[in-house]
């Protein structure tokens, strides 16, 4: 019998917009890529662009970066992270983050994550006690918001300040409130498969305007400062221009001009990755094999990609069923490798960090594969993906059947 097939690429995002590559031209145009390039009483793109995401988000300040690494190093840099300290961080997350607790000489501290792939926040309050940690790297992995209400009353217990990296969540909320405004700090991406797209860049916000002082230095401000169009006020400075290194990590006028029209338009690209995670999820809720992470009501997600386990499977069979799903023109990630492959890692094979005894994350993690959902993509195609999916589980369909 003839399957159907998928024929779309799962890497292929959006076209930049027209007023985007037009922003682009005219800053090729003038030659003045460098931020500080300026004319007297010029505003670049990258201050105008931290002024307007700082508005969006809805905090004080904003620093505009080369990478949302960069943005991850230069926090905890920021946040007075000493060389040695223990910093905690989830057990689920991508590479960049415990490298970045690496990059600055301090020792990461693996918390466990729950069946939905949030942060196992029991297990956080033990470690939080055990380690003496004073920080948390906290990551909204492929955008699961924890309880961010008692992450928080867990924070304040124990003395940890709070860094959120929401290179997943951008535009997500908890309870109304935007991912990055509950910690000291939200660290951005906008590479091209997060919900920005200039390539590469970062995006730093805070409302604490000593902690965005010394940040701004870091990232290669000089004595220029006063042109970024979010950061605090001059008496800010006065001791961290003397104290900070700089590590050049500035954001180009050539991506900030990319980037300012994409972000106008963001609320509604949020819509409509939620719409394509709720055709997919509709369908793959009909099998009996699939296990999809809960979304909690006070979370508003950006689904610009799914998650989902099969818990049933070893690790011959879901090897398997990535090949199935594959010859069928439907491109998955699977979490349960033993070697890292592509974007994807997983703890054991961090060995920059001390090996760490996480077997609830291992249980998770085996059965677990992810995938994007490019809004190069019709609702249509994520329908037929999610059935596609269904199909190669090998599932019992549970759903009532229609009426006559």
């Amino acid at each position: 019998m003839m399957q159907t097939r998928f024929t779309g690429s799962f890497t292929q995002q959006e076209p930049i917009p027209e007023e985007a590559i037009e922003a682009a031209v005219a800053a090729l145009r003038g030659a003045r890529l460098h931020r500080y390039g300026l004319r007297p009483g010029e505003v670049g793109e990258a201050a105008a662009l931290e002024r307007e995401f700082a508005d969006w988000q809805g905090s004080r300040y904003c620093l505009a970066v080369t990478s949302g690494g960069q943005a991850i190093q230069i926090a905890l840099r920021a946040a007075a992270v000493a060389p040695g300290a223990p910093v905690l961080t989830n057990a689920f997350t991508l590479a960049p983050v415990p490298g970045a607790i690496h990059a600055v000489g301090a020792r990461p501290v693996l918390v466990e994550i729950d069946d939905d792939l949030r942060l196992d926040l029991d297990d956080l309050a033990r470690k939080a006690e055990a380690s003496g940690a004073r920080c948390l790297l906290l990551s909204h992995m492929r955008g699961h918001l924890c309880d961010m209400d008692r992450l928080m009353e867990i924070a304040r217990a124990h003395g940890i300040t709070v860094i959120e990296d929401c290179a997943h969540t951008m535009g997500a909320r908890w309870n109304g409130v935007r991912s990055g405004n509950f910690g000291l700090a939200g660290c951005f991406s906008t590479q091209t498969y997060k919900h920005l797209n200039s390539g590469e860049g970062g995006l730093l916000t805070s409302d604490d305007p000593d902690f965005m002082a010394r940040a701004t230095i870091l990232s290669g401000s000089y004595m220029l400062y006063a042109r970024h169009g979010a950061g605090p006020g001059p008496e800010s400075f006065e001791a961290p221009r003397y104290e900070m290194p700089n590590l050049s990590a500035r954001m180009d006028a050539l991506r900030a001009a990319v980037l300012r029209p994409q972000l106008a338009r963001l609320e509604e690209n949020t819509d409509r990755w939620n719409r394509r995670y709720e055709a997919v999820a509709a369908e793959l809720a009909g099998s009996a094999r699939i296990t999809l992470p809960d979304r909690p009501e006070p979370e508003r997600m950006v689904g610009s990609s799914i998650q989902f386990r099969v818990p049933d499977l070893d690790a011959a069979g879901c090897r398997d069923f990535v090949a199935r799903a594959g010859a069928r023109g439907v491109e998955l990630k699977w979490f349960g490798s033993a070697d890292p492959l592509g974007f994807t890692s997983a703890h054991r094979s961090w060995r920059y960090v001390s090996a760490q005894d996480l077997p609830r994350t291992d249980r998770v993690l085996a059965t677990l594969f992810d995938m994007r959902l490019p809004l190069t993509f019709s609702e249509a195609d994520c329908t037929l993906i999610g059935t596609i999916l269904r199909e190669e589980a090998g599932e019992v369909d549970q759903r009532p059947a229609a009426r006559p």
